[in-house]
Parts: C-alpha cells; structure tokens; sequence
C-alpha cells in the first residue's frame, strides 16, 4: 500500500468564539500534502476564521494547531494588504533582479495572464480594486509555497481570468485550501469539500456537484431535513444532471441513489409557460437598440449594436473588465442615452436595477420593516403569494433577525435585503450587476429557486459561471471591440474566442481570430495529440478516421460497463466485510485480518473508479 500522505496542517480539539457565537467547536482535521479543499458556509458561519486559524494568524481559544516544521504558507485575504505607495514590480517581485525572474517561466506565465495591461513601474495606490486583486494574485502564485490557503480569490475578477487562474491552480503541486461561493471554481479546483456549520466541520469527497449530491443523500437516507431545503437540493441536482456527465466528479454507479430522488424531477423551470407568462405582462417587445454606440474615456464600449430582448428572455452578459457590461445595464435602465443610435423601451416594462453598490442603511429602520415598506406580499404567479416574513425567512433573516436594525447588519446580509427589496416591487425586467458578490452558496440557491418562476426578463452580469449558466437561457459578450456578440456556446464559447484571440486571462482584446463555438456546459479542450489538428472548440484528429474512431468508441464503452460491473460486485463485497466485522467486533483477530481485507479492496475499488473517469472524460464515450 502507498504511504498516507502527510499533514501539513493539523487541528486538535479546536475551539473559537466571538462573544455567545462558537464558530469552532473542537474541531480536529488535517490538510495533507496535495490535498485541495474548497470550503462552504452561510455568510459569518465562520469559514474566513477557520482559514485564519489554520495559517496561525488567529489563536484559538482551546485545542492545538500544528505546522510542519518548514511549512510555507501562501496567504489571500479578502481584503488585500498592499502598500498603496510601492509599484506593481516591488509588490510582485521585490528585489529579485530581472535576469533571475525573466527566465523563471512561472514568473512569466503568471505576469502574462494576470497584468498584461498593467504596467510594472505603476504605483499600487491608484489601481483599481480588479488590478490590485491581479497584484495580490501574481504576488501569491510566482512563489512556490507548499500550502495556499485563499480567502473568495475570484472576487473583483472577470469570468476569463477566474478560468485561467482554476486551471493554474489545478496544475501546481502546492496543497490548497480555497474559501469561495464561486461553485463552478469549485468543481475546477476542489477534490473534497467542508462545510463549515454550526460550529463543526463536515467533509465531503468531490467539488460542489459532489457535496450537492452527497448532502441530497444523507437528507435521503437520514429523512432530517424540512421538506423546502429537500426541494431546493432536488432542483439542484436536477440542474446538475442537465448539464454534461462530467459535471459530477463520482462515477455512474455512484449516484443510482442520488438520481432516485430526481427521478421525476421536471427541469428547474419551465421555459415556455414562463415566456408565455412574460408575453402577457409585457407584450411583444422589452427593448429594441438600433445602431446604438456608446464610447467613454476615449474608448469605443458599443459601436453601431442593433440587438432584441424580448419578454422571457433571460441572457447573461460577459466580458473583460472595463469591457462596457455595467454600462450596457445602466443604458437599458435608462440611466444613460447612446452617443448615436436609439433604445427603444416596451410600454409595461417595469425595470429593477441591482447596482454592485450596496445601499447605506436607512438610520433606525429594521430589516422587515424596510421590506414591507416595498410591499407586504407578492405574487409569484399561478395564484401564489408569499408575504414579505416568509421571503425574509427563505433569504437567511429567521425569527428576530427580522427586527435588526440596518446598521447592524453585515456587508452579505444588506446585500440580500437590496435583492429581496427589488424582487418584492413585482418587476417584469431585472438587471442584475454581479449579483452574487457577497452572497453564500445557501443564499444563491434561494435565490435562483426564486428566479426559476420569475415571468420576466432578465439581463445578468456576473464573474459567476455557475449562476450565470444556471439562471441564464444565452449568453450575449462584449468583446472589447464594439460588438455585442450571441454567443450559442456560452461561457465555453467566449472562453475559446479569447483564447484564440489572445495570450492570456485579462489580455486587450485583438480583432481578427475566432474560435467555433462549444456546446454550452463543456469544458473546450486544448491543443490535439501529436500530429492532430485542432477543430474549432478545441477538439483534435488524432489521425484515425471514422471508422477508426468509431472502434474506438465502441471498446471504451465495452471496457466503462466491464468498470462498472466488477465495481458493483467490489461494492457488495465490502457491504459484507462490513457486516462480518460487526458480527465478530470482540475477535480481535478476525477484525484485523477483515480490516486489511477492507482496506485492499477500497484501494482497488478506487482503482477502478480511477480507470472508470478517464475513459468517462473522453468524447462519446
């Protein structure tokens, strides 16, 4: 057998609280050389402290932290610790002299993804807060420490750049331990998931979809949960399933039991019926922009765009930072008029604009107050009302929470009380500006729940793959030129456009090369084989024909059955050594001799498992 890996982190029996609040209660785990763990939790649940204590920057209150002896951390916080007088290369770079870091090719690698268009002698104090997260970040990723322990890394990024920096992160050797809500991230570079709750810490095999599916199972088997949060993780799944097999990271015959429970789950929305409903509110037309261009500061964001939105349609914009998106919104909203060219608005349309600024409290009001004061019920449709408590309670303010004064509530909670107040004023349009900034992953899925029998339209910019694929119908992209480009491939599709186009994650867009498209939810590979060329989407000819290919196909499938059956044979073996060491727990022995038995056939299990997702991975297996 292979020696266990080694912890490079350990908490013994630990213990932290603020005040009444235990937010670790005698927690005991380890992170492990190669280790990769994405942790979840409600907004103050205490995942930012778990981070803390695990990189000694905050002392428990009871139990042991351990490191190893010559343990490197590389530490990310949320809130960035630059010297806002140094330049871009000493925050970077320090003193390293150039012949040193121009040869190092991760150096160069992450300079180009991360700043090309920051310029090194810059001064860190007049950067924005995107660039002055791509400095924090390169200053991370250009050392080579052993453990990287990353507070929400993908906050302030673009959708191109949170891809470039996953696919880093699932390359490098360094052990990782990553906060985010970000659950596409999660699934690029997490193999097991924490959730952090109630003090304690439950651990999961897998990235997001697998901690869905697992959470979905343990509700299953243990009937604990109330019937709103199974629904909720149905409908999840239920999305999940839609999307490629890939998506899960567990075998077929893994999730039989999980599928159980979706069986007869419809999709999470109902396209035609909600257009239908949304025709009725707001006739034939939303907007109409024809030959609209906008330019600002020099720089051309719209040129000459003639585009539709109709009444149901739900897009998702994309684009570089600085690319025109938040401007596109505020013109829709009204807020802005075209240099040339006219928008012209529906009649009945009643337009809710979600800004990425958070509202300042209103001085003394409590938090359903404030909500009421909007509406006391809403129509859902379909008959369907729910009063302005019950919408608080689904959106995390339960009992007196409700009674908080505004000025105390924290930076994630306004947020959620600025999206409840818009949705309570019945909208049929939404403009959302990065929406998920500062929600948890709870709250988010309350949210799209919400969004799934919403009749309107919906225009959604957002750094978040998963929101913006699970929300949206197709994806519109502003791709630094002017154009406001369709994209039917969506986020896959923008992602191989820019590759195409140019160097790296946050590059000044260049006309000219474009990539095919993708089909929506897979992941556009790279270079082919040796000898192969590429196709558009990334796809490669390794030099075999059709026929070729199609034999190939045929003994992939025949070997993933073969997988799967000798999998399910180990599998109802070792529901047996289960049983016998039940039945012989005082023969210390026989108990021996069954757990080695046990442990053998687990590591050959995951042998096959292993095999299993290789030949998965693999197109038209």
């Amino acid at each position: 057998m292979p020696p266990a890996p080694v912890n490079l982190v350990n908490l013994e029996a630990t213990s932290l609280a603020y005040g009444t609040r235990t937010l670790l209660d005698a927690v005991s785990l380890g992170v492990a050389v190669g280790d990769r763990v994405g942790v979840v939790g409600r907004n103050g649940g205490g995942k930012t402290t778990l981070l803390r204590v695990l990189a000694r920057r905050e002392a428990p209150d009871s139990g042991r932290v351990t490191h190893t002896g010559d343990l490197r951390i590389g530490w990310l916080g949320q809130q960035d610790d630059l010297d806002p007088t140094a330049t871009v290369h000493d925050v970077v770079l320090g003193d390293r002299p150039e012949h040193d870091w121009a040869g190092d090719p991760l150096v160069r690698e992450v300079l180009a993804a991360l700043l090309p268009a920051v310029p090194r002698d810059a001064t860190v104090g007049p950067l924005s807060g995107g660039e002055r997260r791509r400095v924090a970040l390169a200053r991370l990723l250009v050392a080579r420490d052993d453990l990287l322990l990353l507070d929400e890394p993908t906050n302030h990024l673009d959708v191109e750049a949170i891809d470039w920096v996953a696919r880093h992160l699932a390359a490098r050797a360094s052990a990782l331990v990553v906060v985010t809500h970000d659950r596409w991230f999660l699934d690029a570079v997490a193999t097991s998931t924490w959730e952090v709750q109630g003090g304690r810490v439950h651990m999961y095999e897998g990235g997001y979809s697998a901690y869905v599916l697992a959470r979905a199972e343990r509700a299953r088997i243990a009937a604990a949960d109330e019937a709103r949060r199974q629904n909720l993780l149905r409908k999840e799944l239920a999305w999940l399933r839609r999307g490629p097999p890939a998506r899960t990271s567990k075998p077929r015959f893994r999730i039989d039991a999980a599928n159980a429970l979706i069986a007869d789950e419809p999709p999470p929305r109902d396209r035609l019926e909600l257009e239908r409903f949304a025709s009725a509110r707001l006739g034939r037309s939303v907007y109409e922009l024809e030959a609209v261009s906008i330019s600002r500061g020099g720089r051309t964001l719209l040129r000459d765009v003639d585009q539709h939105l109709g009444p149901g349609d739900r897009v998702g914009l994309v684009g570089l930072n600085g690319a025109g998106k938040t401007t596109l919104l505020r013109l829709l909203a009204g807020e802005v008029l075209p240099d040339t060219g006219t928008v012209s608005t529906g009649r009945t349309v009643r337009v809710a604009y979600l800004t990425q600024e958070v509202a300042g409290p209103e001085s003394g009001a409590r938090v359903l107050d404030s909500v009421e004061r909007v509406r006391r019920v809403v129509d859902l449709g379909k008959g369907r009302e729910v009063t302005a408590s019950s919408l608080l309670e689904r959106f995390g303010f339960a009992g007196e929470r409700q009674w908080t004064r505004l000025e105390d509530l924290s930076g994630g909670e306004r947020r959620r009380l600025q999206l409840l107040r818009l949705l309570m004023g019945e909208p049929n349009v939404l403009l959302l500006d990065e929406p998920t900034n500062d929600l948890d992953i709870e709250t988010l899925t309350v949210l799209e729940d919400l969004l799934d029998s919403w009749p309107g339209s919906l225009v959604a910019v957002s750094h978040d793959r998963y929101f913006l694929e699970r929300v949206t119908d197709v994806t519109w992209a502003l791709l630094g030129d002017g154009r406001l480009a369709l994209l039917p491939g969506g986020v896959d599709e923008y992602l191989a456009r820019r590759r195409a186009g140019v160097g790296g994650a946050g590059s000044a867009p260049r006309g000219g090369a474009v990539a095919g498209s993708a089909p929506r939810g897979r992941a556009v590979a790279g270079p082919g084989p040796a000898g192969g060329e590429p196709l558009a989407g990334g796809a490669a000819v390794a030099g075999a024909g059709p026929a070729g290919r199609r034999g190939d196909t045929r003994a992939a499938r025949k070997e993933l059955a073969r997988l799967e059956r000798e999998v399910d044979k180990l599998t109802r073996r070792e529901e047996r050594l289960h049983a016998d060491l039940a039945a012989n727990a005082t023969d210390h022995e026989r108990v021996l001799t069954l757990d080695a038995e046990l442990r053998d056939l687990r590591a050959e299990r995951d042998r096959l498992e292993e095999r299993w997702l290789e030949l998965a991975e693999q197109p038209d297996a």
